[in-house]
This record gives structure tokens, C-alpha cells and sequence, in this order.
């Protein structure tokens, strides 16, 4: 019923994570409304993105193309001591954004998922030992998600990486601030009892 170029822009919209039928068919709409330079720059940017941007050859946080590394891994003024281990760039970006952290990163680019078919092998796990085989690095801090796959991939990587001789450590857990105990999970609950801390 709709002319094709409307209906291929639904359908690559509708690919995106979290886009259905109904908010692609609204995008497309309002981009065939919208006033000419907002569909261009759109078009542009996804032009360039690929080309514009690469990943970094030690942490594989993203970066400028013809970058090897990033400011995070060049910065002499970063902790190269301590090594926090995340799942994407935007988790990166989330621990980034308080500010209080002053190590350096690893992107795994993903988590372990026998389901999905995604193994060691397909992750930036060998990289992330390699680089700690190299020396320099005293603590290793696995911030991976809470998620099945989040565990999972924490519990394969602690022996693997306890046995090159650094310290591992795992993001505490437990109830959000504002959260209420009634509505809480059995395992929220039980992680945020044995993680209790002492009052001063």
C-alpha cells in the first residue's frame, strides 16, 4: 500500500533494537513532514558513521578512525594499575559520567551467551588476558550487568584471570536508592544482605 522508498525506511527502521512497526512508521512519517536538512543530516551521519569511527587496539572502547587508541588508554593520567572490565561502550560511558573512577578500561564488546551462539572466542577475552600477561595491572574489576549472561561471563573470566596474579573484583549489588523492599527480588535481596556494610 505504501510507495517503496517509505516502506524500505520502515523496515530498516523497524531492524533497530527497540523500534516496532508502529514507532518506524512513525519516524518515517515525520521524516517525509520534516523540513529537508533534518533527513539530509540524518542521512549524512549514518554515512559517515562507520567511516568516522573505529574501535581502540588495546581497550576496544570506540574512537576517531585512524585513532589506534583512545584518550582513556593514552591519558598518562588515567590508573593503568587497575582495569575495569565492562560489556559495552556505553557502559563505559555510564561510569565515565560520575566521574569517580580513574582506572583504565576493557570493552568486551559483548557477553557470553551459549544461546545466541556467542562464545570466549567471539568477546575480547583474549585481549584482556594479554594485556595483563604484559604486566603492570594490580587490580581487575568486572563490571559486567547482573544479567544471566552478565554472571555467567564474570564467573568464566575470575579463575582466568585470578591465576595471572591480579586482585578481581566485582561491582557491588543490591537495592537501588529509592527502591522499596516489598518490591525487591529474591536475589536483590539476598545479594544486598551479604554485601551489608558497617555504619560509621
Amino acid at each position: 500500500m505504501l510507495p517503496d522508498p517509505i516502506q524500505d525506511l520502515i523496515y530498516a527502521l523497524e531492524r533497530l533494537p527497540g523500534i516496532g512497526p508502529k514507532t518506524a512508521s512513525r519516524l518515517a512519517f515525520f521524516l517525509l513532514r520534516a523540513p529537508e536538512d533534518v533527513s539530509s543530516q540524518l542521512a549524512e551521519a549514518l554515512a559517515d558513521f562507520k567511516t568516522r569511527l573505529a574501535f581502540c587496539q588495546e581497550c576496544f572502547n570506540i574512537t576517531s578512525a585512524g585513532r589506534e587508541r583512545c584518550e582513556i588508554c593514552e591519558s598518562g593520567q588515567r590508573d593503568a594499575g587497575t582495569i575495569c572490565v565492562v560489556e559495552e561502550p556505553l557502559d563505559l560511558l555510564a561510569l565515565e559520567r560520575i566521574g569517580a573512577y580513574k582506572g583504565k578500561y576493557h570493552v568486551l564488546q559483548g557477553v557470553l551467551s551459549p544461546i545466541e551462539g556467542i562464545g570466549p572466542d567471539d568477546l575480547k577475552i583474549k585481549p584482556l588476558l594479554e594485556r595483563i600477561q604484559r604486566g603492570g595491572v594490580q587490580e581487575v574489576i568486572l563490571a559486567t550487568n547482573p544479567s544471566m549472561e552478565g554472571e555467567a561471563t564474570a564467573q568464566y573470566l575470575q579463575p582466568r584471570l585470578h591465576s595471572l596474579g591480579v586482585r578481581v573484583t566485582r561491582l557491588a549489588r543490591g537495592l537501588p536508592v529509592g527502591g522499596d523492599l516489598e518490591y525487591a527480588d529474591q536475589n536483590t535481596l539476598l545479594r544486598a544482605l551479604s554485601g551489608r556494610q558497617e555504619m560509621s
